[in-house]
């Protein structure tokens, strides 16, 4: 029983850590906007331009491959 609840738990976590706002890599850069005009601001970090909308949140870059190669900021 108490494997099951552990496993439940799991599986209930992994979906909240994937919508994280944080850049992958552990970067520590915010790629996830709630705004389009929060986004664009941001994109000059990321070597782009504009936005684009994922889910109901925004990240830097007009496409989602544009940019320095990843959501991870330049420093």
């Amino acid at each position: 029983m108490d494997r099951s609840l552990l496993l439940l738990t799991a599986a209930l976590m992994l979906p909240a850590a994937a919508l994280a706002q944080t850049s992958p890599g552990g970067g520590g850069g915010q790629a996830l906007y709630p705004t389009k005009a929060a986004a664009e601001k941001a994109a000059k970090h990321f070597h782009c331009t504009g936005a684009h909308q994922m889910g109901d949140q925004w990240m830097p870059c007009t496409k989602h491959a544009d940019g320095s190669g990843s959501h991870t900021p330049a420093h």
